[in-house]
């Protein structure tokens, strides 16, 4: 009876293991238009359950993720991206419209289903039109396993989503942006620290209906953190056009994590950061716990026409909503490249994590990214190639065998090293266009090589 009980229970605790060690984490979503005031200017934002950003996802290693999006946008199809997840064994969830799925239809739902099989920092937004640009974004938290024991410790967990925001509608700028003549989409309105800004509403020709600072949707964003404690803030972008700079006012920065993967830890003051870029730094709340601190975004790399993000960074117990006594800092020089290139050479692997990279490749792709015309129009180009969607999304046709439905020609894999000059727009700027893909083989190496060259001003 004694041996009976015990292989009971120890088929108890077999079934029981998995389950505990691995969950399903299940988010039901509604995605439609709704008119917000980010920036406290009156415009439509595109909000997944009534806000922008959407719900962070939270998640631990080896969870499975159900996500099931309900499109409500009434004249726009919807696909989202999970940006940093590797879909191993789920390709159909990666959300890419075109190239793994059908976009969603209005009024219908689509069930994305994956494991984030890698803890870390990572993001989701939309991979339709320009639907990122309107609202429809959001981070992915990935923690650790219960017996993992990270290279920092922290005692708190916070996430901050940086953006640059237009007001026009994403229609008209794409139509100035598929036009003869081409007509520049211009600098943003606004820098966002959490879907929140601050728009100067003092112009004559804008009314408190349209654009309202005291509206409390544009309230600056606020972190509330406890004195003494070290926070683990997860910083990332999803700009349309900017680089940005990140600073919190008299608090260094220690860099500890870079697009899920753990770095050997470095300071800094400024942290540079481009679109879809994710980092974990830690700050230690040590300073003056009597009043608030400022956080800053700022342009960097173009001549800066659009005015710092700001938001607070609030030590309990002080209001969240109260204003810093200084001036905000002014950030760094936006043409200084050499506190952006030091950021760039301390990034290391962690020295208990090296994924150490094969030492031979079975074969090189060069990619030169240049802007070229095509009957008129601008668009950009790989190898002098300009990428055009098929008919029917890549997966679905290679699953089925359908060669018809995208050119059998391989695109070019490289240009002519020798006579093109990088540094000086080409005399030939006419590119072709293809929707033809690049096919590697199973377990191969390959050198992805991207080469950056003079575009042509418009």
């Amino acid at each position: 009876m004694m041996l009976k009980l015990l292989a009971l229970c120890l088929f108890t605790f077999l079934i029981y293991v998995p389950i505990a060690e691995a969950r399903i984490r299940h988010y039901k979503w509604e995605v439609k238009y709704e008119y917000k005031s980010p920036d406290c200017y009156k415009k439509l934002v595109i909000t997944i359950n009534g806000k922008s950003p959407g719900p962070t996802i939270l998640a631990q290693e080896g969870d499975t993720v159900i996500v099931e999006v309900t499109n409500k946008l009434l004249l726009e199809n919807l696909a989202i991206h999970w940006h940093g997840i590797r879909q191993i064994g789920t390709p159909w969830s990666d959300g890419t419209e075109g190239v793994t799925q059908c976009p969603v239809v209005p009024g219908d739902t689509f069930k994305y289903e994956f494991k984030v099989d890698r803890a870390g920092t990572y993001l989701y937004h939309a991979h339709y039109g320009m639907q990122r640009e309107s609202g429809l974004y959001g981070s992915i938290r990935v923690s650790v396993p219960d017996n993992f024991t990270e290279p920092f410790a922290y005692d708190y967990d916070r996430s901050i989503i940086l953006t640059d925001w237009y007001h026009k509608s994403t229609y008209e700028q794409a139509t100035g942006l598929s036009s003869i003549p081409f007509v520049w989409v211009g600098e943003p309105q606004s820098l966002l620290i959490q879907g929140k800004g601050k728009f100067n509403c003092s112009s004559a020709s804008l009314t408190a209906d349209t654009c309202n600072t005291s509206n409390p949707e544009c309230s600056p964003y606020a972190i509330t953190i406890i004195p003494g404690k070290t926070y683990r803030l997860r910083v990332a972008s999803l700009t349309a056009l900017s680089a940005l700079s990140f600073q919190i006012e008299g608090h260094n920065m220690t860099v500890v994590e870079a697009d899920g993967h753990y770095v050997e830890p470095f300071v800094v003051k400024n942290l540079f950061i481009y679109s879809g870029e994710t980092y974990s730094v830690l700050i230690k709340a040590d300073q003056d716990p009597s009043r608030n601190y400022w956080m800053t975004t700022n342009v960097v790399s173009r001549p800066p026409n659009t005015t710092q993000g700001l938001g607070f960074l609030n030590y309990y117990p002080n209001h969240p909503r109260r204003s810093p006594p200084t001036v905000p800092p002014a950030g760094p020089i936006w043409n200084d490249t050499a506190p952006r290139l030091a950021q760039s050479l301390a990034i290391k692997a962690h020295h208990d994590f090296i994924v150490t990279p094969p030492t031979t490749s079975d074969r090189a792709i060069v990619f030169l990214n240049t802007q070229n015309r095509i009957n008129g129009y601008v668009h950009w180009s790989v190898n002098n190639v300009s990428f055009t969607l098929p008919h029917t999304p890549y997966l679905i046709a290679l699953k089925n065998r359908l060669h018809h439905v995208f050119s059998q020609t391989p695109p070019p894999e490289g240009y002519d090293f020798v006579n093109y000059d990088i540094y000086n727009v080409s005399k030939n700027p006419n590119a072709t266009t293809s929707n033809a893909i690049y096919r590697l083989g199973f377990n191969t190496t390959v050198d992805i090589i991207l080469q950056n060259a003079n575009t042509m001003i418009c």
